[in-house]
């Protein structure tokens, strides 16, 4: 089941950051600017922010199992219709489908998992599988130039729309929302997983209220935003950024992308496992989660100081893989939050966390390229960044992941004498 969590991962971010790999012949192709091209990244994070609360809420009430077949099925068209398009207005509609289907993918596997996996590992396979995404981040850029070569960049968006269908009969035959209902799974294995809590079998207890979950969930949301607006210049502008900024082919532009990338999948593994050796060692759950993400969004902001002043392109590639690496160590303990403070509402929780991830996506994109276009610097939005990591670190004091979420009382029945 891990596997195929892990499977969904890297083909989610493979489908999502092809179009940062390809974008250098589609700008040319075009004939798009570099605000324009901003447009097209960000139009991705307008429907994906709205169906990350549409699709948490699908996935509590309904499954991961039906949510993620819908979406799937999305991702499949949408990459497919990326590879067809003849100007930035179909770039804009592929991309807007693409936000769709995507929109729900990682609230309704955080519900998946919260049936499938206990409290003292959710940290690790958070991160295990948010490694899997980093790992398609490094595969798209060279895997990209490859097609390119090959054949054209929309050859890449073909593949990737295929892969995606694999993956979606084996997630359709294979997995179930109950792991009381799958034949692979032993009685030993159901006594590890909190059962009642995360599939509310218990219809008499109510459900938290959506206004309780995000007070709750404000200061997670508000780190979150924080640190996906600086990965957001990675996932959005890493490989043109070597092509314009230092002056690279499209080869060693993917190979330096690359290596930018896989730091992440390090970062992105490393953060569960430390933040769950904290909690079995300390049993501190806040403790666990918050040291962290503290610790890498003031490594991170300490990584990209030498990107403002710097002109090596080692140098460069070197310190934004250290920034990537320590971003990436928050996604384990951050994305395992909503699971601590609203289990039977996961979905609906990391919806709310991934909104604010959404928001900045939008933003993001948009601000670096008017920068650019205005400014002709690469390298002033790394400063913005830097801005919104110590304004992170702050608010990851503030997570409280040991306080569940407040729940209405059920009515008390009266006798009549």
């Amino acid at each position: 089941m891990l596997a195929i969590f892990c499977a969904m991962s890297f083909i989610l971010y493979l489908d999502r950051v092809n179009l940062a790999a390809a974008a250098g012949p589609i700008k040319a192709e075009l004939g798009l600017s570099n605000t324009t091209l901003g447009l097209a990244f960000s139009a991705f994070g307008y429907t994906y922010a709205i169906f990350q609360l549409v699709g948490g809420w699908v996935a509590d009430r309904f499954g991961a199992r039906r949510t993620l077949l819908v979406c799937g099925s999305l991702w499949v068209v949408a990459t497919i219709a990326t590879g067809m398009i003849g100007g930035l207005v179909s770039l804009c509609l592929a991309r807007l489908l693409l936000g769709v289907g995507e929109g729900a993918a990682l609230p309704a596997q955080a519900r998946a998992i919260t049936n499938w996996v206990a409290k003292p590992q959710r940290g690790m396979v958070q991160g295990l599988t948010h490694s899997f995404s980093r790992l398609g981040n490094a595969v798209a850029p060279p895997l990209v130039a490859v097609l390119i070569a090959l054949h054209s960049w929309r050859a890449a968006f073909f593949v990737v729309g295929a892969m995606t269908a694999v993956w979606l009969v084996i997630w359709f035959l294979y997995y179930r929302d109950d792991p009381r209902q799958h034949p692979g799974v032993s009685q030993a294995e159901l006594a590890r997983l909190p059962i009642a809590e995360t599939l509310a079998a218990n219809d008499a207890e109510p459900r938290a209220r959506w206004g309780a979950i995000l007070r709750r969930m404000r200061p997670t949301i508000g780190v979150y935003f924080c640190m996906v607006w600086s990965n957001t210049l990675f996932f959005s502008w890493m490989p043109i950024f070597f092509m314009q900024s230092q002056h690279l082919n499209i080869k060693d532009s993917a190979l330096y992308s690359s290596g930018v990338f896989l730091a992440g999948v390090v970062g992105d593994l490393l953060g569960g496992v430390i933040s769950d050796q904290l909690l079995k060692r300390t049993g501190r759950l806040a403790f666990a989660r918050q040291s962290v993400i503290v610790v890498s969004m003031l490594g991170g902001l300490a990584c990209f100081i030498p990107v403002l002043i710097s002109h090596d392109v080692v140098v460069i590639a070197s310190c934004l893989s250290g920034a990537f690496f320590f971003l990436e160590l928050t996604i384990g303990p951050i994305w395992a939050v909503p699971m601590d403070i609203a289990p039977r509402e996961a979905g609906t929780a990391s919806g709310m966390l991934n909104f604010g991830a959404a928001m900045a996506t939008i933003i993001s994109p948009i601000v670096f390229g008017a920068v650019i276009d205005y400014t002709g610097s690469w390298t002033l939005p790394f400063a913005g960044a830097i801005g919104f990591l110590v304004l992170g670190a702050i608010l990851a004091l503030f997570i409280r992941p040991d306080r569940k979420v407040v729940r209405d009382l059920p009515p008390v029945a009266t006798v009549r004498p």
